[in-house]
């Protein structure tokens, strides 16, 4: 992941691509992470959201609109206690995949929607610059250290742990304006690598 090239084996030790250990950041503090979110509780009991709202939650590419990344609806006939998301909110999974055997923690970068009632929603607060806990777990090896001591798994291997439970770990995170900066370069980077993958893959069409 793109995030991990610019840290060390500890997050609060910032690094440029070189490895230059004089970018170190002091900014950097460990809190749990219910200090930068709260749980959503909201629902689609109005029913604003349909069927075609239903979001999916990737490893891979996020949070997707379902119809557009499976090709149907896996929802049930009646949505109404399905979970609102709005952009910026996160989102827990709570079902395992195979490098994430404790679930997967993703902002919404995009529309608004409804996903599962198993899953747990939360509002970023002020002090958080939403994409930036997308970028932070995008590693597995972190994602997992942070979930492992807080998941209680089932004879059905599902997740026991209240969204509550699952904002109580630690985290070590800058302040927002430092947020906002490695975010930003991020995004560029991965606009960057978008760009060039599109151009490798028109270069090698049949002239």
């Amino acid at each position: 992941m793109i995030f991990a090239r610019f840290f060390h084996q500890s997050p609060a030790l910032c690094l440029v691509p070189g490895g230059n250990k004089r970018m170190k950041s002091h900014a950097w503090e460990q809190r749990v992470l219910g200090d930068f979110l709260e749980v959503s509780m909201e629902t689609n009991s109005s029913a604003k959201f349909d069927k075609n709202d239903v979001l999916s939650i990737s490893g891979d590419y996020g949070v997707v609109n379902q119809i557009a990344f499976q090709g149907r609806s896996f929802a049930s006939n009646s949505v109404v206690k399905y979970g609102v998301l709005h952009n910026e909110d996160i989102v827990y999974t709570k079902s395992p995949l195979k490098a994430n055997p404790y679930g997967i923690i993703k902002t919404n970068k995009g529309k608004a929607g409804i996903v599962s009632p198993l899953y747990a929603i939360y509002h970023p607060k002020n002090n958080l610059v939403p994409s930036f806990v997308q970028s932070y777990f995008e590693q597995n090896e972190r994602l997992n250290n942070y979930l492992r001591p807080l998941v209680n798994k089932g004879a059905k291997n599902n997740m026991l742990i209240s969204n509550e439970k699952a904002i109580s770990g630690k985290v070590i995170f800058p302040s927002r304006k430092e947020q906002e900066k490695i975010s930003a370069l991020l995004e560029r980077v991965d606009s960057l690598l978008t760009l060039h993958q599109r151009q490798s893959a028109g270069s090698n069409l049949p002239g």
